[in-house]
């Protein structure tokens, strides 16, 4: 099947050159070209298309502000184009706030030096947004302001970069269409209390927003020391990380070599590098290996906490594309670890949580907005 596209960018070259690289791939056909984010609203309302490739900074409407008005009006994935800077990264995560689905960075010289390997990169987002849950028939993000019309004296731009992110879009699919989880997993009910010493959580594409949902519903007494790992570049994790300490009341921090474990404290992997924990309770940072395709990746971080903690930790592995998580959540299982997955219809893309659940790992499968609560009842 044919992927339609849509791209939205005010620089020509820009739109030009992301064209031909879609373009390129047959199975991929860019339908139409905005140049600001009026004009992507009103293209996406007439064309239609599967994905919406949209850049940030425009005249007359930003990015953002048109993300959430097509999710309002027509929701479809939108990728975000960003500049890897913590600018960027604070405009990227308020963009997947209002409702994107995933960011490449916007990088002209990559595009240059590295045309094939830009191409595959891309084409392959396209693809695995396309088929993502971003298309539903209702949407709860608070109606945008109506969209300004065009004239002469208009403002550049109608974000202000002090305007609070627009709360995460919540989907409503009736439970009768969920896919069923396996018989001997649970999908409903409190879990089983244990004295924790650790829980990690795993996830990629639509991650930051998952993320922010749970743990967002975390005491500031919660028990247990936490370690996330969110596929996502060096550039970002950081911002990352200061949002969410924000937004929660347990503390939550980008890792550093070194750090120990402590409840009530969230350490995030930082882009770019992997994270181990040790049986001391102390955090190794290191470098990011090229020979693994995720940097960070949950893999690593699991095993370790296999090696270190036995049948003392709680993993949970939330939306993303792949299966990274899946043989980390293997070794910890063996141990006698719990490994919670989210369940398909509250994921943006039901990668790696479909993962855990086909290798029979998951000892539950809960809904996004079920995941918080678990686990205070869990740790508490």
């Amino acid at each position: 099947m044919v992927v339609k596209v849509l791209v939205v960018d005010d620089s020509g070259f820009f739109r030009r050159r992301v064209s031909e690289i879609l373009s390129a791939d047959t199975s991929i056909q860019v339908v139409g070209t905005a140049t600001n984010g009026k004009e992507a609203i009103d293209q996406a309302l007439a064309l239609k298309p599967d994905v919406i490739t949209m850049d940030y900074e425009m005249p007359m409407m930003d990015g953002i502000t048109a993300v959430r008005h097509i999710m309002q009006r027509c929701p479809t994935p939108v990728l975000m184009f960003s500049s890897l800077t913590h600018e960027g990264a604070r405009v990227t995560l308020d963009a997947l706030d209002a409702g994107a689905v995933d960011f490449l960075p916007k990088n002209f010289e990559d595009i240059s030096r590295n045309p094939e390997k830009v191409k595959q990169l891309l084409c392959e987002k396209v693809h695995s947004i396309s088929r993502s849950n971003r298309r539903f028939s209702s949407y709860s993000a608070p109606a945008p302001q109506p969209v300004p019309t065009p004239t002469a004296t208009a403002p550049s731009s109608s974000y202000s970069s002090h305007a609070p992110a627009a709360p995460a879009p919540v989907r409503t699919t009736p439970v009768a269409s969920r896919a069923p989880a396996p018989a001997a997993v649970s999908t409903s009910g409190a879990p089983k209390r244990k004295a924790y010493k650790l829980v990690a959580i795993g996830t990629s594409t639509g991650g930051p927003v998952a993320l922010q949902r749970v743990l967002t519903q975390l005491p500031a007494s919660f028990p247990a020391p936490i370690v996330l790992i969110q596929h996502m570049p060096a550039a970002f994790t950081k911002a990352f990380a200061e949002r969410l300490d924000k937004l929660c009341q347990i503390s939550v921090k980008e890792a550093e070599d070194g750090d120990i474990l402590r409840p009530g404290l969230a350490l995030l992997a930082p882009g770019g590098k992997q994270m181990m924990v040790d049986g001391r309770g102390a955090v190794k940072i290191l470098p990011g290996d090229e020979r693994l395709n995720y940097k960070p990746c949950v893999d690593i971080t699991f095993g370790s906490a296999a090696k270190s903690y036995g049948d003392k930790v709680l993993a949970v592995v939330l939306t993303g594309m792949g299966a990274d998580g899946r043989e980390g959540a293997r070794l910890l299982k063996q141990g006698g670890s719990a490994i919670w997955a989210q369940d398909e219809a509250s994921c943006v893309i039901y990668g790696m949580p479909m993962a855990i659940v086909k290798a029979e790992l998951a000892d539950a499968v809960y809904s996004l907005d079920e995941i918080g609560k678990h686990l205070v009842e869990a740790c508490l």
